[in-house]
């Protein structure tokens, strides 16, 4: 008998953080970007999703904070941290920032070009990234490995 996963979805400005090695997290992405980031020794791993690049320029953290970057990836980082993570352990794996809207400002390139930055800007380790294209991509991530499922819709 083939046990079934069970996937906790993390949907626009949502983080979502587990030790639990039954806990698989999942998304749907557009030209939003979700960094699944992980710090393998103490076997704890995250999630989010957002939808602009920067930060929420009325500096309030309410629901709506994590749809911005910056928000979004302090979140990540501090509740990998009160997990018991390390963050000069932390590796990542990030994906989105596809096309698939027919608007004039590419948005997910926007957010491609934020999260390299903020990478770069923190020395954040990202082992792996799946960036661009015009195709929905749905990613499923196994918290305490790393493991990463990518398929393109």
């Amino acid at each position: 008998m083939t046990d079934l996963l069970k996937i906790t979805t993390v949907i626009q400005g949502e983080i979502a953080i587990s030790d639990d090695p039954g806990v698989v997290f999942g998304t749907l992405l557009g030209s939003c970007i979700s960094v699944c980031m992980y710090d393998l020794q103490a076997g704890v791993g995250g999630m989010n999703h957002f939808l602009l690049p920067g930060e929420d320029c009325m500096g309030s953290m309410d629901a709506a904070a994590y749809l911005y970057g910056v928000n979004a990836m302090k979140g990540l980082e501090t509740g990998l941290m009160k997990a018991g993570g390390v963050r000069e352990r932390f590796q990542c794996k990030a994906f989105g920032g596809a096309a698939v809207l027919s608007i004039a400002s590419d948005i997910g390139q926007e957010n491609v070009g934020f999260l390299l930055d903020y990478f770069r800007r923190e020395e954040i380790r990202c082992v792996s990234y799946s960036f661009g294209g015009n195709q929905v991509r749905r990613i499923r991530f196994w918290p305490t490995t790393g493991k990463v499922l990518q398929n393109l819709c």
